[in-house]
């Protein structure tokens, strides 16, 4: 089947009523997800994984998913505009230009913009994604064990590296990651790990109980302790549709923003949060006023939300192509896949047609959706910020209890839950960053079970990594990223200790 006659039956997919339906749920579920500060994407699709087991549809349920992923990005920037407060990490470039704007009372314009940028930059990466996804799974398909334990290693690394400020913080998550993805029956032995004669642990820790206890639990945890009083800076939003002095201003940080944020994204661990940060340094330094930002620069706006759409849809391009998550969000999509029997990567494109063109074709229409509901329907969205956080946590937690427990109906998914919970809770107050932690548990069992396959077929020698040119030149690129890691942070602490002597 070709790129056209994929896309074709993709939307004949996903503009079945039922798909749509989801679709729609998805992008509400998102849009409100980015207007509540605090929660984020990665934490709601958490606690919604539950939900999925009762949805007959894999394409539905990854189709709903997929819409709260990336209409979280969408609805983020009313926040950071309004209250100075991101709704979710990417949008926290937002706050610096778009709350003065929303001061000088031009919060419509600076809402219209990040609405309309977003609504271009998701449309363009997702044609992006249409073009490059199918030539990429069919390279993937001469992977072998050794091609694959390298690109997952290659891909965790990159991961934990670039998801968080520290790269010593990231690595200890990333090990305790691995070490949870190791509790259980040992794959080829047969033998139990790490059970300590508990029999529940025997088939290993559900992913859905690790995720929502560390990323929901967790986060509304911390939430109750943080949140206080927030004021709208405005009650009155008024024109959300920006001038043409504003649109000349925006066109090309819009399509600079698209470009960063579609090539970020595709890299495992940057993702939005990154390409939004570069789309901000990159306007401002060819902006010809850089003076301007940080006191209401509209491109300022333009740009980085452009750049956290854009890499919120190319971020599935490994996902779906190479099985590789590249962030917590996504992850968490992985899980949806593998709950509903569907295993991501090169094969799914063969053997799913239908997830992978249906997906794909959902988001186009998504993008659409979000358009209408984020320009026309801004002053709901702003009401919606005034519900209670006490009141909204506690209804979160009791579903989510009651969510997790129906997966396999045992009280010791309960106490995981709360276990897991208060892991979250401990990495949000010590401002560790979360994220590697459902990657290795993901990538972990990958790895292990690819190195195994590997020095199997090579009678227990490790050449194999280096000898097939694949896996080589993976193992190289490993390489320089490591070199080039260690190379900045002895320049760090070189500019570190210079700073120091000239104090």
């Amino acid at each position: 089947m070709g790129i056209f006659d994929g896309i074709i039956s993709g939307f004949f997919i996903a503009l079945t009523p039922m798909n749509l339906l989801f679709a729609l749920l998805g992008a509400l579920i998102g849009t409100a997800v980015g207007v509540l500060p605090g929660l984020g994407p990665a934490a709601t699709i958490a606690l919604l994984l539950p939900i999925t087991y009762s949805i007959a549809s894999p394409v539905a349920a990854v189709i709903m998913m997929a819409g709260i992923y990336y209409g979280a990005m969408y609805g983020g920037s009313t926040t950071s505009i309004l209250l100075n407060l991101p709704g979710e990490a990417a949008s926290v470039v937002t706050c610096i230009d778009g709350y003065k704007m929303a001061q000088k009372g031009q919060a419509g314009p600076a809402l219209g913009i990040a609405a309309i940028g977003s609504f271009i930059a998701g449309s363009v990466a997702v044609v992006g994604l249409t073009l490059f996804a199918p030539p990429i799974a069919e390279f993937a398909l001469s992977f072998g064990p050794p091609e694959k334990f390298a690109l997952a290693l290659l891909g965790l690394l990159m991961a934990v590296t670039l998801s968080g400020e520290s790269v010593t913080k990231g690595l200890i998550i990333m090990v305790l990651g691995l070490l949870f993805g190791t509790v259980g029956i040992d794959p080829i032995s047969g033998k139990s790990r790490f059970d300590f004669g508990v029999t529940e642990l025997q088939s290993g820790f559900d992913f859905v109980t690790l995720a929502v206890g560390v990323f929901g639990l967790g986060e509304i945890f911390y939430n109750l302790e943080q949140q206080g009083n927030v004021e709208i800076v405005t009650t009155r939003v008024g024109q959300v549709f920006p001038r043409m002095a504003d649109w000349a201003k925006s066109r090309m940080a819009i399509l600079r923003g698209t470009l960063i944020g579609f090539f970020i994204g595709i890299i495992p661990g940057g993702g939005a949060v990154i390409s939004s940060l570069l789309s901000y340094a990159v306007e401002k330094k060819v902006s010809k006023h850089p003076e301007e930002f940080g006191h209401g620069a509209i491109e300022g706006v333009a740009g980085p939300e452009a750049a956290n759409n854009a890499a919120s849809s190319s971020s599935f391009i490994p996902l779906l192509t190479l099985g590789i998550p590249g962030n917590a969000a996504i992850a968490m999509i992985f899980a949806c896949l593998l709950i509903k029997g569907v295993k991501p990567g090169p094969f799914l494109i063969v053997e799913h047609p239908d997830v992978f063109w249906g997906v794909i074709a959902s988001m186009y229409i998504g993008n659409i959706m979000l358009i209408i509901l984020n320009l026309p329907l801004v002053g709901i969205w702003v009401q919606l910020l005034r519900v209670p956080y006490g009141i909204l946590a506690p209804v979160v937690i009791l579903f989510t209890a009651i969510g997790s427990y129906s997966i396999a109906n045992q009280a010791f998914d309960l106490y995981a839950l709360i276990a897991f919970g208060v892991l979250g809770y401990v990495l949000r107050k010590l401002k560790i960053e979360a994220g590697p932690l459902p990657l290795a548990f993901i990538l972990g069992p990958m790895i292990e079970g690819s190195m195994r396959q590997s020095l199997l077929m090579s009678g227990g020698s490790f050449s194999i990594f280096v000898t097939r040119p694949i896996s080589s030149t993976i193992v190289a690129l490993f390489a320089i990223f490591i070199v080039g890691q260690a190379v900045l942070a002895i320049r760090r602490t070189g500019r570190c200790s210079k700073a120091q002597k000239a104090a």
